[in-house]
């Protein structure tokens, strides 16, 4: 753990815990959740083997025996339902990551990663033209919201939105705001949020956690981000250090940055003047366990007096830190794109949650 860290952002490093459901204790989200796990992780397997079948022929047999490795390891977790520790969806998706990459598959996503931030990074240019064309700061501050939800859509780790990517496959950002909650969302502080931009001071720096490749953080993320620069806010955009589905790494973004900056001077500008960074989380799962980050992030979350804490993704904000609580305001974004989770917590498919937190003694 780094005890800085948890000074700087946590508000009780004693008492923080990540998870948000524990299938040793919750009988109900066990009975979902591990038959979940085998039938998403035969998908998992496929996708492996995909990844590498054409460059080494040992892919197949690796596949299957990393498939065989995973169920086992799940096994022993269900077997040991009676223990008093914690078991979240996050270990359950950090053993995904862990035993691909026991197997040989360090990135099986990483050819569609390429593949969608090289679709949306020309598009982030007509975005933000739209985005400015928006005279009301409120009408543009929702505006960038939703874009951050609706770039949530795209996530290759849930079942949902994988069958509408593959049945449509010119599914796009316009698309995907029609298909988010229209609001009274399910978690609704939009208003609340709104309303402390326009009556309170600019923040000093936002740390923000971002999820998934092309859309999400191009379209999503990055106009945000470019919004709280103008305001002169700094920005520390904090991505995965290690690959795990589709979520975008620490060296991808900052090559998807060069690449934004010929279209929008305002990031370049940002970049040049080491207003927008880029770190590593730490993380090896698509999931935020903030005892976990690197020692370089922590430091620059203190000495940038990091006042604004912003987690997107349901890795993140859902299985995550929904209810963690931090010492400086925070803004939870995630789109519930598993049904069952969604229905637990009052809502559907597709459900919005939109949690703002300011800072409380």
């Amino acid at each position: 753990m780094c005890e800085l860290h948890c000074n700087v952002l946590v508000k009780d490093a004693s008492t923080y815990l990540p998870d948000t459901l524990d299938l040793n204790k919750d009988e109900e989200a066990a009975a979902y959740w591990f038959p979940c796990f085998r039938e998403l992780i035969e998908k998992f397997a496929q996708r492996a083997a995909e990844s590498q079948c054409a460059t080494d022929a040992s892919a197949e047999e690796r596949a299957k025996k990393f498939r065989s490795s995973y169920l086992n390891k799940l096994q022993e977790y269900q077997n040991r339902s009676e223990s008093h520790r914690v078991l979240g969806i996050r270990e359950l998706l950090e053993l995904n990551d862990a035993q691909l990459r026991l197997h040989g598959f360090k990135d099986p996503w990483q050819k569609q990663k390429h593949s969608e931030n090289e679709t949306a990074v020309p598009l982030l240019s007509a975005r933000l033209q739209e985005i400015d064309a928006i005279e009301s700061d409120r009408e543009r501050w929702l505006e960038l919201v939703r874009g951050v939800l609706a770039g949530n859509m795209f996530d290759w780790g849930a079942q949902a939105v994988t069958n509408i990517l593959q049945e449509d496959t010119s599914f796009g950002l316009n698309a995907a705001l029609e298909r988010i909650q229209k609001r009274p969302w399910l978690m609704d502080d939009l208003d609340a949020w709104l309303q402390r931009l326009q009556e309170e001071e600019p923040h000093k720096c936002a740390a923000i956690f971002v999820d998934n490749s092309g859309v999400d953080v191009v379209l999503g993320i990055l106009p945000f981000a470019r919004e709280l620069l103008k305001r002169g806010t700094k920005v520390l955009l904090c991505a995965n250090t290690e690959p795990s589905l589709n979520d975008v790494t620490s060296s991808e973004l900052t090559a998807i940055l060069d690449c934004c900056n010929c279209s929008c001077p305002i990031l370049k500008q940002a970049c040049f003047e080491k207003r927008l960074l880029v770190f590593g989380n730490g993380q090896r799962g698509p999931c935020l366990d903030m005892r976990t980050l690197p020692q370089d992030l922590c430091d620059a979350l203190k000495t940038y007096q990091t006042d604004l804490l912003i987690i997107e993704g349901m890795g993140r904000a859902l299985h995550t830190n929904l209810y963690a609580r931090f010492n400086c305001e925070t803004l939870k974004l995630a789109v519930v794109k598993n049904k069952w989770l969604a229905q637990r917590l009052g809502g559907d498919t597709f459900a919005v949650i939109c949690k703002y937190e300011p800072l409380t003694s």
